[in-house]
């Protein structure tokens, strides 16, 4: 499911869904659908139309398409988590370019195309409402729709290699960086700033997961620190650029307790949660830990971060260590 996922939305995004997340205006949520396949295309310099001014990045468009197919991709993918184990797979490759072209392309151009939201001044500075929540959301009511797996699978939810396991959150917290550090679009100030406090709120977000497992179950559990590590990664992504290091602490305490809440009592006890199931509770990981943080953005965004969270969407320039290194 995984590899199709990211062989077939990238198909879909070179050959019209791309445009219809970053082009021209055409409706308030999306842009002109068209293809991004000729070399003057690939060699051209990036820009925004649908943003005024628009906004002119310093690197092709090559770049950005692929840099912005790996957002699609990925939430896709995390939506994937939740209905493991029992999606025909048929339905599987219908599904996946229908939702990249009428789900995930109008929340990226309505936020970060220069849609209706962007006009708002919603502030998502690298995904957590195009990404997390979008792909939560989706994964709950589809797991919802498509019905639980047989009862022996459900009857022990260990995964078959823990050491797999933490392998793999390792590579996606060093990967993170990038996913986060990399929406500046430049190796400036800011993206120093998204990458300290990316860590900064996953490392209190698994202590504190930690902590609370130890709280209620009398004993640590690795599983659960990757699950605090997921929600802390989550919840400081809309706001990794825009707020301070304290807030970040913030973030991280807030994500590894809530979502917490939601998994292990919320999720056990309300008959509502056990009646989906949602294999790899993308719902308290993604969508919670999501709205966390978008939510948290309202509250800890600072002046400074929010200007230069303000400039790079509007190919504006300011000064970062006594020189120009955003956008032209």
């Amino acid at each position: 499911m995984v590899v199709y996922a990211f062989s077939a939305t990238l198909i879909v995004w070179v050959l019209w869904a791309y445009k219809l997340s970053f082009g021209e205006y055409w409706l308030p949520f999306v842009g002109k659908p068209g293809p991004v396949l000729t070399m003057s295309q690939e060699l051209i310099q990036s820009q925004l139309p649908s943003m005024s001014p628009v906004a002119k990045q310093n690197f092709p468009l090559s770049t950005m398409v692929y840099f912005q197919f790996v957002f699609a991709a990925i939430t896709i993918i995390i939506m994937a988590g939740s209905f493991l184990g029992r999606m025909n797979f048929t339905a599987w490759v219908i599904f996946v370019p229908l939702w990249i072209t009428f789900s995930y392309a109008v929340g990226a151009y309505s936020i970060w195309g220069g849609g209706f939201l962007f006009q708002m001044g919603v502030i998502d500075y690298s995904g957590g409402y195009v990404i997390h929540i979008s792909s939560g959301t989706a994964g709950f009511i589809g797991a919802m729709w498509i019905g639980p797996r047989l009862a022996a699978d459900r009857e022990n939810t260990r995964p078959g290699n823990v050491l797999s396991v933490l392998a793999g959150a390792g590579i996606l917290w060093i990967g993170w960086n990038g996913f986060n550090g990399g929406d500046p679009f430049a190796a400036n100030a800011d993206a120093g700033a998204a990458v300290l406090n990316t860590n900064i709120c996953t490392a209190m977000s698994l202590l504190c997961w930690t902590i609370c497992d130890v709280i209620y179950t009398k004993k640590p559990s690795i599983i659960g620190a990757v699950q605090g590590m997921i929600a802390g990664l989550v919840a400081i992504t809309p706001c990794a650029g825009v707020v301070a290091g304290w807030a970040a602490i913030c973030i991280g305490f807030a994500s590894g307790t809530i979502p917490w809440l939601t998994m292990n009592i919320m999720g056990k006890k309300l008959k509502f949660f056990r009646a989906v199931d949602d294999t790899l509770d993308v719902f308290h990981t993604h969508l919670v830990a999501g709205f966390v943080g978008g939510f948290s953005a309202g509250l800890f965004a600072t002046t400074e971060g929010t200007s230069a969270f303000a400039s790079v969407s509007t190919g504006g320039a300011i000064e970062g260590n006594g020189k120009q290194v955003w956008l032209q």
